[in-house]
């Protein structure tokens, strides 16, 4: 543009300056949009992410308060002699309240483990 060859004329060589200026405007708005797209790219995953990161602490979160129920249950469902508290009037009970006091415990050490 600025050593332009002789057989361009000087109104083509104004004409083609402006195409080229607004050419420069036209790079710099596609450059502007494409950091405004990588942005917007990472704020979408950041939120994908953070949803992810919610579904899995509630699934965490149930299998820890589960898990005491789970092992009571298993255990007691053996079908073996010599079941504590079988024959105890106060055994389901006493059961009860073991596992309720576990998932209790559980559930306060996850909670606070959490902040």
């Amino acid at each position: 543009m600025r050593h332009p060859p002789a057989w361009v004329s000087a109104s083509d060589l104004e004409e083609l300056r402006q195409t080229s200026d607004e050419m420069a405007l036209v790079l710099d708005d596609l450059s502007g949009l494409k950091e405004r797209i990588k942005l917007l790219q990472e704020e979408i995953a950041a939120q994908a992410s953070e949803q992810s990161n919610r579904s899995l602490f509630a699934l965490t979160a149930t299998t820890v308060l589960a898990l005491p129920i789970n092992l009571v249950g298993g255990l007691f469902g053996m079908n073996v002699g010599g079941i504590p508290w079988a024959e105890d009037p106060q055994g389901f009970i006493l059961v009860t309240t073991g596992i309720l006091s576990a998932s209790g415990l559980a559930a306060f050490w996850f909670f606070s483990r959490r902040d």
